[in-house]
Parts: C-alpha cells; structure tokens; sequence
C-alpha cells in the first residue's frame, strides 16, 4: 500500500471535473466560516478549565491542524484517480472496516456540530425574543432554526453552491470578535476578585477538546478542495483560513479569561454586559450558524448520497432530486430532535471535540498519510512532529471523552 510522494500531484491527470469550480477566495471563506465560530464563542471558557496554557495548546491545535489539513488532501491523490471523501482515503487506507471507523467519527462530526448550532441558535433567538410575542421557547426556535437550514440544504446541490454563504458568515463572526473584545475591555473595571491559573490539571483534557473542536474542518475538506477551480492553491487556502481563525480565537481568548477569569461563560458573548452589543453579538452569531450549518450538512449528504449512488444518471433528474430531498430532509428532522434534547452548549461542545475531532484532527490523517505515502522516506523532525500530533490527539480522546461525559451526566442531573 506504501506509496512514493512522487505520485503526489494536486489536479493531476486522474482529477475530478473542475469545469465549474469556485475560486480560492470561496473557499477561503468556506474554511473560516465552518471553523470560526464555535471556537470564538468557546475557547475563553476553555481557558477557564485548562488556565493558561491553553494558550499553547491554540497554538500547537493551529499549527498541527494546518498540517493534516494540508496531509489530508494530498492522501485524496495518491491513487491515480483522485479519491472523493474522508471515507474512501480510510477506505484505501486500511479497508472497509478503516472506512466505516472513519465514516463514523466523520458522521459525528458533521451531524454533531450543526447540532450544537441548532441549540445554539434557538437559544439565541430565545433569549432576543424574551418578553415578546416570540418568547416561545428553546425547543420551539430549534425547529425552527432547522426548518430555516433545511430550506438551502435542500434546494443546493454541492459545496460550491453553499460557498455564497460562507463569505457573510465568516464576516459576522468577526464582528463579533470585535464588538467582544471592545465591551469586555470596557467592562474590565466592573470585574473584581477575578480568578486566573496557570494551569489545571484536572481539568485540561477537557479543555484540549474543547480547542481541539475549535479546529474541526477536516471532515468538510475533501469537500471544499473538490470546489476549487485550481487545486494547487489549497495549501494557501487551508493555512490562511486556519490563521485567520487563529487570530479570531486569541482576540476572544485571551480578554475573555483575563477580564472575566473562571467565571466567563460560553458562549463568551453571555459574559458581557445586556445591551445592544450584546443583542446584536446574539443576531450575529445566530446568522453564523445557520449559515456555516449547511456547509457541514451538505457535506455529510454529499458522502452518503455518493455510497448511495443517488445521481441523475442513475435516476433521471426528477427522481435523483425527491431522493435527494427525502434524504436530506430526513437529516434535518434527525438533527433537529437530538438539538431539542440536548441543550448544554459547552459541554456537548467539548464531548464532540473529544470523541471525534481529536481522532479526525490529529490521529487518522497523520496514520493515513503514512500509510499511503510511506514511512522510511519522511525525514526524521516530520515524523516526530507526526508523533507529537498523535499524542496530542489521544490524550484529548481518551481523557477529553471522559471529562466531557461527567460534565453532561451531571448537567442533566441538576
């Protein structure tokens, strides 16, 4: 199965049709709009379990992330067809049980985060509308939040005609930042007896997943790449995006702790002050996730609809349009049950960053890449680097899971 790198060619002669491709920018915007967001709203609470030295878990979660992004789709043109998904690079990998591990945690991912968008979203219009004729509920503005996503889910057919979307999105979560970073500032000298550590230990696996969640855009990037007209271009792409994510996440980190301590509070914008910063953080970040939602959807529709075969040449342009419906709507119903029964923003975040994004970050495009490109060949500060990336990846599976589990059992216990 080891192969040379010299088979490595990005648009090379086995390549899919670009014929009608977005650009670089798109996807660019596509990155940042999935990534942004959750991490900016939870990573000053990740600083709150873990201290300080979360700081250099960002980093090291940034630059390793980067990495595989970049290791990840150079696996999708090892073979000299160019691969489809996460799955089939498992798949070709390790076989069909490699694929179906790997569909799984990629499942989780991506029916998992547009979960925790839902709530997030139907609390958001929950509390915009309070005392209003629209004070109806969570629940009641979860579904809906689906309803609103299924609309575009539905009607689009692939990545690039989500990437419209994406550009606003990404947009809106920097103003946030922005309008975050100026209040919290402002309301620094209203904060007394706050509380920082250097680090705590008990509590740091937990928030290495949350952080690691913060990172969570493997599982959409076969998927962006294949809307690129020029694929060559994805390494800049991948590592911009991640950069301009990066330096969103330390400009909400780092005032969010410092100002707020151990009682800051995700999403971050519930610490500062009610007011219209704060009302329009809520209008902001709900538009957000409803758009960087069907980006994540349409990624997990787009990988099941392929294993299915559902295509038009298949079933004529009608039919592969109700299947296709039916699927995806069939998806959203799912999504929205789950997010009505799952309320606990933070925790859940950290449970998914846990459980699959330690695995789909950092562990499986570091085995992947060597087992399709081959071990001996890589210099010997690669292969450490790959090594660290592994460790980091299981300390925050195993541990992160656990700790992330407790916290929900305990939430639905109060």
């Amino acid at each position: 199965m080891q192969q040379s790198n010299s088979n490595f060619e990005y648009g090379g002669d086995g390549d899919i049709n670009r014929e009608h491709a977005g650009s670089a920018f798109l996807a660019f915007a596509n990155v940042v709009c999935v990534i942004a967001g959750t991490g900016t709203l939870g990573l000053p609470a990740a600083l709150s379990q873990g201290g300080w030295i979360g700081l250099l878990i960002l980093f090291l979660a940034w630059t390793m992330s980067t990495y595989t992004g970049i290791i990840l789709v150079r696996c999708l043109y090892v073979p000299k067809q160019r691969l489809h998904t996460y799955k089939d690079i498992a798949t070709t990998a390790f076989g069909v049980i490699g694929g179906w591990v790997t569909f799984f945690f990629n499942a989780w991912i991506l029916l998992g985060a547009p979960i925790l968008y839902m709530v997030l979203s139907g609390q958001n219009l929950s509390q915009l509308c309070r005392g209003t004729v629209g004070d109806i509920g969570d629940t009641a503005w979860i579904i809906i939040s689906c309803a609103i996503v299924a609309v575009p889910f539905v009607i689009v057919k692939s990545m690039k005609e989500v990437a419209f979307m994406s550009a606003f999105g990404a947009l809106a979560t920097l103003v946030v930042v922005l309008i975050v970073l100026v209040v919290a500032c402002i309301d620094e000298k209203n904060q007394v007896d706050v509380t920082h550590y250097p680090v705590i230990w008990d509590q740091f696996p937990v928030a290495l997943s949350t952080i690691s969640f913060s990172f969570g855009g493997n599982v959409v990037y076969p998927h962006v790449e294949a809307s690129m007209k020029k694929p060559k271009q994805w390494p800049k792409v991948v590592a911009a995006g991640l950069s301009v994510c990066a330096l969103m996440y330390f400009l909400s980190a780092v005032p969010g702790y410092y100002i707020y301590g151990t009682d800051v509070k995700s999403p971050v914008y519930n610490s500062i002050p009610d007011g219209v910063p704060k009302i329009i953080c809520l209008v902001l970040m709900t538009v957000h996730v409803i758009t960087a939602a069907p980006i994540l959807v349409t990624s997990f529709a787009l990988d099941v609809e392929e294993m299915l075969n559902i295509t038009v040449d298949r079933f004529g342009r009608i039919w592969e349009f109700v299947l296709r419906a039916m699927l995806r709507l069939t998806v959203m119903v799912v999504i929205g049950v789950v997010a009505c029964k799952a309320p606990y923003f933070g925790d859940l975040m950290s449970l998914i960053g846990a459980f699959a994004n330690c695995a789909l970050i950092f562990i499986f495009p570091v085995i992947f890449y060597f087992r399709l490109t081959g071990f001996r060949n890589k210099p010997f500060y690669e292969i450490a680097w790959c090594g660290l990336i592994v460790l980091l990846g299981l300390v925050g599976l195993i541990f992160g899971t656990i700790d992330a589990i407790k916290l929900l059992i305990k939430d639905f216990n109060s």
